[in-house]
């Protein structure tokens, strides 16, 4: 009998965290071990995360890194900023994927230009459909797992940045995301009376902290520097990510040579999909799943190409990632307790 891997939560409060559990509680290869938090020290699981009764018997530890270290892999489901100083109290040999912004940016100026605080260093950065990143991630024990915003918009614009078919200096994203993207401490901007039937824009105008993360990754596919404007949106549905963005298009390039250079680059990947021509992306068909999909068409009207994106804010853009790269991590099936498959309606 293969042994289990026994994997720690710190953050398993939250929205991010409670999806951590509930995905490995599928997991074939993984145990549930210390489950921290941080003001909900005590208290049972089952009662901030009620869909989950296996987990009824269990109360949230403390966030004590001697506690979180006794697991043989560690997930970060904390507030941006807090878990470069957990990090470094655990051993340098645990593996550790951090969902957080904390390690994502690889340049100090980026980092303090959208967070506070001091600028922690830079980990590996878990996208795993980006080329060469499996390898990266598979040979390191400190992950950056991307944002939810960033992990659609990337995926969808940097084959067509690789390949020329896109300018880089003119990116244009607008992005839809259900409330839990928001987190679960209360605020009046997420009571239902303000948000069922309506929808509202937030950080607009280059504020938003997901900025950089999506400038950085692009560029990585341009191989030049890439600007973006980015304004996020805030949808009356619990979870889900629906990101339009637009590029120019280089001279000539038609919505054919668009959907074959994706269709090239995500051949045989698990979680990533082009849509039938003609069909664009709903949020609701990747809801639970650790699904990205995507369409693109060339506007021959304004010479820009549009690419639409769907995904699960809470599992493709963060738990589902999270174990995708701790399974890639450990050697184990990179879709180990993960589906492709969508729930509707």
């Amino acid at each position: 009998m293969a042994v289990m891997i026994t994997a720690a939560v710190a953050g398993a409060s939250g929205y991010a965290g409670g999806e951590v559990l509930r995905l490995l509680l599928g997991h074939p290869d993984i145990n549930i071990g210390p489950v921290a938090a941080e003001s909900s020290a005590g208290a049972s699981v089952a009662q901030l995360h009620p869909h989950l009764p296996q987990l009824a018997d269990r109360r949230f530890a403390p966030m004590d890194a001697d506690t979180l270290a006794t697991a043989d892999v560690v997930f970060f489901a904390l507030p941006h900023g807090a878990s470069a100083a957990l990090a470094r109290a655990l051993p340098a040999t645990l593996p550790i994927v951090d969902l957080g912004a904390d390690h994502r940016l690889a340049d100090a100026d980026a980092w303090t230009g959208y967070y506070p605080g001091q600028w922690a260093g830079t980990w590996t950065y878990g996208l795993p459909e980006l080329p060469g990143a499996r390898g990266r991630i598979a040979e390191s024990l400190r992950v950056a797992n991307p944002g939810c915003y960033p992990t659609g918009v990337i995926l969808g614009l940097s084959p067509l940045l690789a390949a020329d078919l896109v300018e880089p200096d003119d990116i244009v994203v607008v992005a839809a995301s259900g409330t839990t993207g928001a987190g679960r401490k209360p605020s009046g901007a997420l009571l239902a009376s303000e948000i069922v039937g309506s929808m509202a824009a937030y950080k607009a105008g280059g504020t938003h902290q997901h900025t950089p993360e999506i400038e950085q990754a692009l560029g990585w596919a341009a191989q030049a520097p890439v600007t973006v404007s980015f304004t996020p949106t805030l949808a009356p549905m619990p979870r889900g990510i629906l990101a339009t963005t637009t590029a120019r298009l280089a001279p000539g390039v038609g919505t054919d040579q668009l959907r074959d250079v994706l269709h090239d680059a995500y051949a045989g990947e698990q979680f990533v999909y082009i849509a039938a021509e003609g069909t664009w992306p709903a949020s609701g068909w990747t809801l639970g799943s650790n699904s990205v999909l995507i369409q693109a068409a060339a506007d021959a009207h304004s010479g820009r190409a549009v690419v639409v994106t769907a995904i699960d804010n809470l599992v493709k853009g963060a738990a589902g990632q999270a174990i995708q790269n701790v399974n890639l991590m450990l050697g184990l099936d990179e879709a180990a307790g993960l589906t492709s498959t969508g729930v509707a309606p």
